[in-house]
């Protein structure tokens, strides 16, 4: 179960991380609100998971979920670019998420 809470809190992460974008520093109401209801939801989803996983594997797995989702959500609904250094970083990014789940085993 904690597994599945840090997954969404993760998840939740590249959602505020998004709205937080739309926002437009925080001048816009609604993205503002979303950005913030999220950002507590991630939080309080990640201190359940930490209840039982360790903290550096809890930590590590929710930002490189944000890390990954928000670089992802940049390139396929922001139009970013998606140059073979960053798409690197990305799959190096995603080699350490699957060794610290791995290692936590």
């Amino acid at each position: 179960m904690a597994w599945m809470m840090l997954i969404l809190a993760g998840i939740f992460e590249v959602v505020w991380a998004y709205s937080m974008k739309l926002s437009d520093g925080f001048s816009k109401l609604t993205p503002s609100i979303v950005t913030l209801f999220f950002m507590i939801l991630s939080f309080a989803l990640l201190a359940y998971a930490m209840r039982t996983l360790p903290l550096g594997t809890a930590y590590t797995i929710w930002t490189g979920i944000g890390a990954v989702g928000s670089f992802l959500v940049g390139i396929f609904v922001l139009g970013e670019p998606a140059s073979a250094m960053r798409m690197l970083a990305a799959v190096l990014i995603i080699s350490g998420l699957v060794l610290m789940k791995i290692s936590s085993s």
